[in-house]
């Protein structure tokens, strides 16, 4: 069993609050726009950190972190990017995947809008956790927390996060 913490389009902005919320998870996930190569080192330094880079990511993120991350944990197939879309629209570039293999689960950022649906078509969970970063439209500022366990998504977590 593994308790993943999960955000996106932090934008250079750190939050003492990401460790609170993180403290009793195995691994952070990132999906794209870091912002900033430091910040992925406070990351590193505080859990198992993996991570995409993003549109707005310069080449230092981009010369560590691929656009696609595609793992097995716990017997979850995982799949991650930035720019992914969403069920019924999906990017171009996720949708040849999705049609050719898709995983059970898909991450991506971007929009700044969380969202979780399941897609039955693909037989996929598509998870965006929203933007955890101050830069941008949105009003509410997530993360999200889940288990993966044995094959199984379990226990997703909404927090919003206050000023």
């Amino acid at each position: 069993m593994k308790k993943i913490g999960l955000l996106s389009d932090t934008h250079s902005y750190w939050d003492e609050k990401y460790k609170n919320h993180f403290a009793d998870c195995d691994e952070v996930w990132h999906a794209g726009d870091i912002g900033s190569f430091d910040l992925t080192l406070k990351f590193e330094a505080f859990k198992p950190f993996r991570a995409v880079y993003g549109n707005i990511d310069g080449a230092d993120i981009r010369a560590v972190y691929p656009e696609f991350l595609r793992f097995t944990l716990e017997g979850v197939d995982v799949l991650m990017t930035h720019i992914g879309g969403y069920p019924g629209r999906y990017d171009p570039k996720v949708r040849n995947i999705l049609q050719v293999d898709p995983p059970r689960l898909f991450i991506c950022g971007h929009s700044h809008i969380l969202k979780v649906m399941y897609d039955k078509k693909y037989n996929c969970l598509d998870i965006n956790p929203g933007a955890a970063g101050k830069y941008g439209f949105h009003k509410v500022r997530t993360l999200l927390r889940f288990v993966l366990d044995e094959g199984a998504i379990k226990d997703l977590e909404v927090i919003e996060l206050s000023e």
